[in-house]
């Protein structure tokens, strides 16, 4: 029987997981999984900044429902992983980060980069452990496979020594684990359900909210026949965005409050009461509406405002459960449709009296206008990421998403920078879609040198910055509190970013007439390499009373 060292174990271990790239900036302390992923067909990608690879993985996992892995050495380059880890963790997204470490028989003694990187990632993760000896390597690392998955998806972290990288163990004393997990969806309470329906069957306003437990549900086709059996206004965020086809009746993005000041009955399905709807509060929804509450979390029915039925289960299996009830029934839900066509008409009036910007020939550009050109350019493959502030907040009012987990964003820990990581992420699992980062000038900065990685790694993305000269997201609450005069750390310049990607071996573009975005947006997307089209914006009347505190 052979030996195989540590980093082989591991690599072993990820080919079980179907795992086919790995992301990381190199590092002394785990160059033997490098090793180890060479013997079995895993590709390495390498990034300028570790941040950036523990967003690709977070990313991946976004993409294809499946964990990504990132790997970083100890000390500083766990560190620097920290916020892409902490974007996850917000997120409720599975990743795993291995992070290297000083050989265990040095430990506190001072050895190279040491740290206490367990306790450091104990609070951003589901699972945070040193694997104690060479031979179970694989054994933790298929359990963390399961911790990232089973019920709440998030990140794990795995600490491995150098030594026990480096240790050889006889193939036949490893342990690799089989038949060792499960996919089985969490059921909501059946007398839970019978209250949830027999609201939604007195209603006469109702209204559903959608998040990202969508897309971690085994069972994601049971949304359209609860749509059609409820026949409600539905909207969606996070990773649910998509779900809803953009041409169907069902899909709304701009009367979200309208709809929730108006409901009876609001249906909240795997998304926090969180700042994002006013923590529930009279601000965005009536105060007198019954709220009926779907979480994996149990921790997060309740949290902000009180419910009126709370059901601890899995997204789609829970609306599944209440369609069934519903044809057991023989509920009708004629009543709904007319109040879904009331907010279905608000939406369509609302996004009506944009038209003047959306096609406006203001120069600078006006950001809605920049939006809409690409919005033109988006088919029902392509994978968008926004990665910014503003002109993000923009598109994603502006720009159609097709199917789920093909709008990627930070999530609500507001990370700037994610883009890179989740762009590489997303064209290396669907290499045949077009994948696009949303940028603002600010975010853009912040991870630039990522597309040096992506050329010399042939990961043709493009980035589409709405250069404004300036963080306008934080600019603007300065102004409208303080003053133009009083305005401080907020201001750029029309830098040509072009320029800088050009430098680094990709395709660029610099517009400043509306007329120009098409086919420079054209050109960047036929480049065959990275590009990015760097677009000189001006104001929008969209986002004028728009503070992001």
């Amino acid at each position: 029987m052979s030996k195989l060292h540590g980093g082989q174990i591991v690599a072993r271990a990820l080919a079980n997981e179907d795992v086919s790239f790995v992301f990381t900036l190199c590092g002394g302390h785990v160059m033997s999984i490098y090793d180890g992923c060479l013997d079995h067909g895993i590709r390495v990608i390498d990034v300028r900044h570790e941040q950036t690879a523990a967003h690709a993985a977070d990313g991946w996992g976004r993409v294809t429902g499946q964990p990504g892995v990132a790997i970083v050495t100890a000390g500083p380059g766990l560190t620097d992983a920290v916020t892409g880890v902490a974007t996850a963790h917000r997120a409720k997204a599975p990743m795993i980060l291995i992070g290297g470490q000083a050989p265990r028989r040095f430990q506190d003694m001072g050895g190279l980069q040491d740290m206490n990187h367990v306790e450091l990632m104990r609070p951003i993760t589901k699972w945070s452990v040193a694997v104690p000896e060479a031979r179970r390597l694989g054994e933790y690392v298929s359990t963390a496979f399961r911790v990232a998955t089973t019920n709440v998806p998030g990140p794990v972290f795995l600490e491995m020594p150098l030594d026990l990288l480096f240790d050889s163990v006889e193939e036949e004393n490893c342990v690799f684990p089989t038949q060792y997990r499960s996919r089985a969806a969490l059921a909501g309470d059946p007398d839970y359900i019978e209250q949830a329906f027999a609201l939604l069957k007195r209603a006469e306003r109702p209204v559903c909210l959608v998040g990202s437990q969508y897309w971690w549900s085994p069972r994601r086709d049971a949304l359209q026949p609860f749509l059609d059996t409820f026949q409600m206004p539905v909207f969606v965020n996070g990773m649910a965005r998509g779900s809803v086809p953009p041409d169907g009746p069902h899909w709304m993005m701009m009367s979200r409050k309208d709809a929730l000041r108006g409901a009876d009955v609001v249906l909240i399905f795997g998304t926090p009461l969180d700042f994002r709807i006013g923590y529930g509060g009279s601000s965005h929804i009536n105060p007198s509406a019954k709220i009926i509450q779907v979480d994996l979390d149990g921790s997060e029915i309740g949290k902000n405002r009180a419910i009126e039925v709370g059901i601890i289960g899995d997204t789609c299996t829970v609306m599944s459960q209440l369609s069934g009830l519903a044809r057991r029934d023989g509920y009708q839900s004629d009543s709904h449709r007319s109040w879904r066509d009331e907010i279905k008409r608000i939406d369509i009036e609302k996004r009506e009296a944009q038209r003047g910007e959306l096609e406006s020939d203001a120069v600078p550009i006006n950001p809605l206008r920049a939006c809409a050109e690409l919005d033109g350019m988006l088919d029902d493959e392509t994978i968008v990421i926004g990665d910014g502030g503003d002109f993000v907040a923009t598109a994603a009012n502006v720009l159609r998403i097709d199917k789920p987990g093909h709008w990627l964003d930070a999530g609500p820990l507001g990370t700037l920078g994610a883009g890179p990581g989740f762009a590489m992420a997303a064209k290396l699992a669907r290499p045949d879609s077009k994948v696009v980062i949303v940028y603002g000038d600010g975010s853009f900065g912040l991870h630039a040198m990522e597309f040096e990685a992506m050329a010399r790694q042939k990961i043709p993305v493009v980035g589409v910055i709405g250069n404004d000269a300036a963080w306008q997201q934080i600019r603007r609450g300065q102004v409208q509190f303080y003053g133009e005069d009083r305005s401080v750390a907020c201001a750029l310049d029309y830098t040509r970013y072009d320029k800088v990607v050009e430098a680094l071996g990709c395709h660029g573009e610099w517009v400043e007439q509306p007329g120009e975005l098409r086919p420079a947006l054209e050109r960047a997307f036929n480049a065959g390499r990275p590009a990015v089209v760097n677009i000189k914006i001006g104001s929008s009347d969209f986002r004028k009373d728009a503070i992001s505190v």
